[in-house]
């Protein structure tokens, strides 16, 4: 685990005491909580767009195939329950 200091003013060090104490926590775990949070949103940010590329690159070999895919080429429900494999 790594150290870090940080400098802040009186006035926000004395906020942050005061909120640390209405939660039971101190000032390093709410910092530390804040930090934690903040590194997982950047990684939650990059996960993002990597599955955005998948989509984006499975929907132009979906397209190379030359054909679309339509709500109107579906079975109508009541074809999906005369199916021989479902019986």
């Amino acid at each position: 685990m790594k150290n870090i200091t940080v400098a802040v003013d009186d006035e926000t060090y004395r906020l942050l005491r005061a909120r640390a104490a209405k939660s039971g926590a101190s000032v390093a775990e709410l910092v530390r909580s804040y930090l934690v949070s903040l590194a997982e949103d950047e990684n939650a940010e990059a996960e993002f767009e990597r599955l955005r590329g998948v989509q984006e690159e499975t929907l132009r070999e979906i397209h190379a195939w030359g054909e679309e895919f339509r709500a109107a080429d579906n079975l109508p429900r009541e074809a999906l329950y005369e199916r021989d494999a479902l019986r």
